[in-house]
């Protein structure tokens, strides 16, 4: 493996955070990646871990050969966290262009004041604002319940739905979005529902494959059509969230299976699940704890997927960054449920296809990580020398792309230069899910989506 840098620039000012998306400008027009920054780490709204942050959000627009488009400063009003201002892009208007799709705050003398919160739309090629909708505010009793919001979106035969979503953790809401911006459905689930909360991942996904997605809200599967559920996995065996909710493609079967690595105790269930495409359990493996971060990628030499799950017995954050304490490493065949464990640290690692070969390498890219590419066996083969924010088919290069950024706003685009396209790669890439969980790489923590392709 050859990495090598496809483009290299700086965002103008530095970046403790960073989320990152494609965005479509057209036919005929390069690839382009959106930027969503700030100085500060992240700012969760958790109490415990909340802090004042120092910077404001910026967004930025280039395209893949390095050419800034346009650069954009939110304000103080917006607080610079991923669960305050979710960023999306998304062609709603079926124009073939996509629009941009943010919760920006209007009151800009309360960052935490709902009334002002808005769903906005900007227009990708001048980052100028196009739309304002008041966004759903649903007060809750502390800051970590009323501060969870998700944007997203998929199809039902072909036509958009956008979807919006608030909650995680006790009353949950969710809103389907016609082109004209119409509320087309609500689902609403309320604290005392029975089965499990939501998810920080909201993958979407034709999961029975019957040309309506599926939102996977935790382990609540909601299609985008009427917005009714059509199962929620293991209703009454467990209440709590997962961290870690990833469709896995089953190639021999022609089917969708759903990874589940959960953070709360409660109930009987297991922590780590794997579920078929109807919600039925298939395996499940260890009885405590709290796995806080998981993946499912294709490492064996014969394409097979192994999933794994990391336990942490305690985990802090702030402005130096999230540290965990207690840390246990599980994986296992993904399909059977076998313990397999591997002969290394597979700790703040993100499955993706460098050499596209059609099997992942793992590079070390979750904030703390060394930027280490490792191959399935956990060999080094190179460094990013950066935090990933984005690791995708990002561009006319052969295999994937990671997009990484650096404290001081430098951002970069790697490659294999040997890079070469198999067939198995190129139908990863032709599956409707991956254009889908692309795009979703700055909302939530779905960086691993891609993994279970």
């Amino acid at each position: 493996m050859h990495l090598t840098r496809l483009m290299t620039m700086n965002l103008g000012s530095p970046a403790g955070q960073c989320r990152a998306a494609p965005v479509d400008l057209g036919p005929g027009r390069p690839g382009a990646v959106l930027a969503a920054w700030a100085a500060d780490f992240d700012v969760d709204p958790y109490s415990e871990m909340f802090f004042f942050p120092t910077d404001t959000l910026k967004l930025a627009l280039f395209t893949t050969d390095g050419d800034l488009l346009w650069r954009r400063d939110l304000g103080r009003a917006v607080v610079p966290g991923l669960w305050f201002c979710p960023v999306f892009p998304f062609d709603l208007d079926g124009d073939g262009v996509d629009e941009i799709w943010l919760v920006n705050n209007v009151n800009t003398l309360h960052p935490l004041g709902l009334s002002g919160y808005r769903l906005e739309r900007l227009d990708a090629a001048t980052g100028q604002t196009t739309g304002q909708w008041p966004w759903p505010a649903w007060p809750e009793s502390r800051l970590s319940h009323t501060f969870r919001n998700f944007i997203a979106g998929g199809y039902i035969r072909g036509e958009p739905v956008l979807v919006t979503a608030q909650g995680t953790y006790e009353d949950m809401h969710l809103q389907g979005r016609r082109p004209d911006m119409a509320v087309r459905w609500t689902c609403d689930i309320p604290a005392d529902a029975p089965g499990a909360r939501g998810s920080h991942m909201c993958p979407v996904v034709d999961l029975n494959q019957d040309g309506t997605d599926e939102l996977m809200w935790g382990e609540r599967c909601i299609e985008l059509d009427r917005g009714t559920e059509l199962f929620c996995a293991d209703r009454d065996a467990y209440r709590g969230h997962s961290d870690v909710v990833q469709p896995l493609w089953d190639a021999a079967a022609g089917r969708w299976r759903l990874y589940t690595a959960r953070e709360s105790d409660s109930g009987t269930a297991p922590r780590v699940v794997l579920f078929d495409d109807a919600g039925r359990r298939l395996w499940g493996d260890v009885d405590h704890g709290h796995m806080d971060m998981g993946w499912t990628a294709r490492l064996g030499d014969d394409g097979r997927h192994t999933a794994m799950a990391i336990r942490i017995g305690r985990k802090t954050c702030g402005p130096d960054g999230r540290h965990h304490q207690d840390i246990g490493e599980f994986a296992w065949d993904a399909l059977t449920g076998r313990p397999a464990p591997l002969p290394f640290s597979v700790y703040r690692t993100l499955p993706v296809d460098l050499n596209g070969d059609g099997r992942h390498e793992l590079v070390r890219g979750i904030p703390g990580g060394d930027g280490a590419v490792l191959d399935g066996r956990g060999r080094p083969l190179g460094s990013v020398e950066g935090t990933v924010a984005l690791a995708a088919k990002l561009c006319d290069h052969p295999g994937e792309q990671v997009f990484t950024y650096r404290d001081d706003g430098t951002v970069a685009l790697w490659a294999d230069a040997d890079a070469h396209d198999s067939q198995a790669a190129l139908e990863r890439y032709a599956q409707p899910f991956y254009r889908l969980a692309r795009r979703l790489t700055a909302t939530g923590y779905n960086l691993p989506l891609l993994g279970g392709l």
